[in-house]
């Protein structure tokens, strides 16, 4: 049970590897660059939330990172869904939350780089003074 843990652990530290391992291994078996991406992007995303709000509550020191990424996909579900509504008459769950998925992907990726960055000068400028 500690490996799986930990397993998890080192996953969420660096959200770059299991985006690796999934695409290759996809690849490996599908031949399908495309789904393979799409695939890695998808198990990446729940990795990447983790971290980031980890990130977020370092940076900030406070407890709420997790819960404000919540509820900014909360936020993201209701907008996709109204807008559907509006533009079909109907929503489509299945594609909304595939949107939500992949568009919080992009974020948090970026979200993740402008932490770690913000994490190594906020270090480095405690170390100096």
């Amino acid at each position: 049970m500690d490996f799986l843990k930990n397993s998890f652990i080192f996953l969420s530290i660096l959200p770059f590897f299991p985006f690796l391992l999934v695409y290759f291994i996809h690849y490996r078996w599908k031949h399908n660059k495309k789904a393979s991406l799409k695939a890695a992007m998808d198990v990446t995303t729940l990795f990447l939330i983790i971290s980031v709000s980890a990130l977020f509550n370092l940076t900030f020191n406070s407890s709420f990172g997790f819960y404000l990424i919540l509820l900014l996909l909360l936020i993201g579900v209701g907008l996709v869904g109204s807008a559907q509504n509006r533009l079909k008459g109907r929503v489509d769950v299945q594609k909304m939350a595939k949107l939500i998925w992949r568009m919080s992907f992009v974020i948090m990726s970026f979200s993740y780089l402008l932490f770690t960055i913000i994490g190594i000068v906020k270090y480095i400028f405690i170390t100096m003074s």
